[in-house]
């Protein structure tokens, strides 16, 4: 699995930083959260596909989250894109999306399912699910999780050996949890392959002030994304326009147990994002700021 951050600015784009958007590439697959503007040509810089399998999960219907979508599509269409295209978002996302294709005609090429959704389980494929929780904003928004189901045990090829398991495809039926047969006899996986393993947790929460069910959401994740749009000087800023500080980011980090704090949605009045950094960093050591094009490999 790999993190790529294609915008990491907030409100508006900067020399240094383009608007929000977020991928994780899993699989063959990319999920994408949030498209500012710009989002197509950073995913040109990033070197990931718009025709590859992808779901786009936008979280407000604010314009630095979502006005990069109908370049994106317009695009998809221009490349030839077949693959079907689904689109999770707030209240609003089907009409933008509809209000746009009536007024400039992107004519996909694909299909295009949007789906306007709540808080709870959103997606559920056979590796992983997608959760959501209502952050708190000044309109309604969203933060996601991505959660990897369980991953098999660790397969003790040793083992598999000394019971003369040949090398090959019986190896990764074991390791899938089902018995064989070798030479009449029944070898079950629990004598080759350990106890399954937790999968990765990772939460992307943009564009909210420090809120419980964000915590919830982030409970134990591998890497929290979160709103960082100001210091600590600037807290009351931040609670009027719906957004956190770093320090207030940290403390969420701290309470949800997880492993990496990544802060991001940085205002553009930071050229330099130190005292962002050790304003969190105090309070959760494990901390970094996303730049754009950073990519984080788990």
């Amino acid at each position: 699995m790999k993190l790529f951050f294609l915008g990491t600015s907030g409100s508006v784009p900067t020399k240094e930083r383009s608007l929000p958007s977020f991928v994780v590439k899993y699989e063959s697959e990319l999920l994408m959260f949030d498209c500012g503007e710009g989002t197509q040509r950073q995913m040109g810089l990033a070197k990931l596909s718009p025709a590859r399998k992808m779901k786009i999960f936008i979280s407000h219907m604010h314009g630095d989250h979502v006005l990069g979508l109908p370049g994106l599509l317009q695009s998809m269409a221009l490349l030839g894109r077949e693959n079907s295209l689904d689109i999770y978002g707030p209240r609003g996302i089907r009409r933008f999306v509809e209000s746009v294709n009536e007024t400039v005609r992107f004519n996909p090429t694909f299909p295009i399912h949007i789906h306007e959704i709540r808080a709870g389980r959103i997606v559920d494929e056979k590796l992983y699910q997608i959760y959501s929780a209502r952050a708190d904003h000044v309109i309604p928004c969203l933060g996601y999780s991505f959660v990897e189901k369980p991953r098999p045990g660790r397969f003790n090829a040793k083992m598999a050996r000394r019971l003369e398991v040949p090398e090959g495809p019986l190896w990764k039926i074991l390791q899938m949890g089902k018995p064989v047969k070798i030479k009449g006899r029944r070898i079950d996986p629990n004598l080759i392959v350990g106890p399954p393993r937790p999968g990765l947790k990772v939460v992307y929460a943009t564009d909210t002030r420090p809120a419980s069910r964000i915590v919830a959401l982030a409970l134990r994740a591998d890497v929290l994304i979160h709103d960082s749009c100001f210091d600590s000087s600037l807290e009351e800023k931040a609670n009027e326009d719906g957004h956190s500080t770093s320090a207030q980011a940290a403390r969420i980090a701290r309470k949800a147990k997880v492993k990496k704090l990544v802060l991001t949605h940085i205002s553009a009045r930071y050229r330099d994002e130190s005292t962002l950094l050790e304003e969190a960093r105090k309070i959760f050591p494990s901390t970094v700021v996303a730049s754009d094009l950073t990519v984080i490999e788990l």
